[in-house]
């Protein structure tokens, strides 16, 4: 007796769950009908964040890059069907009337990734953020209510760059050991540092400084976001930023020290977070 091969949805979901963990709960709690658009969305997210994982080098990863980017202007190689991200993609695109532009944003703020260069200010970081986190949650706020959308951006807005700066002081051990640096060379600078001293790890007390500075930075975007009133209808859409919290205060806790110990909660702990931020409707 054969067995049924799983369909795209399931793929992605399965995808999801092994690369994004967070968004793929997030996934989870959001309304059914509206699930599958989520998950393909989550899903090209999580592929583009993980092409540095997957190459040596930028031009490999930029090729990968560029697939996207064909695909999104209707350019692409081969067969959609034959990725199941791209065709729940492209699907997602048309049920709900999302902008390809602000995914092809997406993935050129990605390209940042691939390389060492370090974040120049703190206004670089807030774009580049916008770019991929926030951009993110208006997308899925799209998905979930046309309607609303556009009432939530400004809080998407402060919600992604918060996010993304947890974010990265989850993968800061994992930065620093490939020679990246994402807190803003302006917030390195006003603590006495600059890139190659901070990658260095030698100065403990500059060093913790930066990394509370840049948790903090996060911390206020996080409460400018809660200050905004939100649809219910595209709360499910912020989930994923409703667990930040935790992450920034214990990094403005470690400091340096977050080099050394897991900032990152216990999956059933963040689920049990996100769940309660649902039923409140609150970041």
């Amino acid at each position: 007796m054969s067995e049924t091969k799983p369909g795209n949805q399931e793929i992605c979901l399965a995808m999801l769950r092994d690369n994004d963990r967070d968004r793929y709960l997030a996934s989870l709690l959001s309304p059914e009908d509206k699930r599958a658009a989520l998950v393909a969305l989550y899903a090209f997210n999580a592929e583009l964040a993980k092409v540095r994982d997957l190459v040596h080098e930028p031009l490999p990863g930029e090729v990968r890059m560029q697939y996207w980017r064909d695909l999104l202007e209707g350019s692409a190689h081969g067969s959609t069907e034959a990725n199941p991200v791209a065709a729940e993609l492209l699907t997602a695109i048309e049920a709900h009337r999302l902008p390809r532009q602000t995914l092809i944003n997406m993935i050129e703020a990605r390209i940042f990734d691939l390389y060492d260069d370090p974040m120049e200010s703190r206004s670089a970081l807030e774009g580049y953020a916008g770019e991929t986190a926030s951009a993110l949650i208006q997308l899925a706020s799209l998905v979930l209510s046309p309607e609303d959308a556009a009432k939530s951006a400004d809080a998407a807005g402060h919600a992604g760059v918060a996010q993304a700066i947890a974010g990265m002081l989850l993968l800061m051990p994992l930065h620093r050991h490939r020679g990246q640096v994402y807190i803003p060379l302006e917030i390195l600078s006003a603590t006495g540092l600059d890139r190659d001293s901070f990658l260095a790890g030698e100065d403990k007390a500059r060093i913790s400084a930066a990394i509370e500075a840049f948790a903090g930075l996060g911390r206020d975007h996080l409460a400018k976001a809660r200050a905004a009133t939100l649809p219910a209808s595209v709360f499910p859409a912020f989930l994923p930023a409703t667990i930040a919290e935790p992450v920034l205060k214990k990094a403005q806790k470690a400091g340096a020290g977050l080099f050394d110990q897991p900032l990152q909660s216990a999956q059933w702990r963040r689920q049990f977070a996100m769940t309660m931020a649902m039923m409140r409707k609150k970041i």
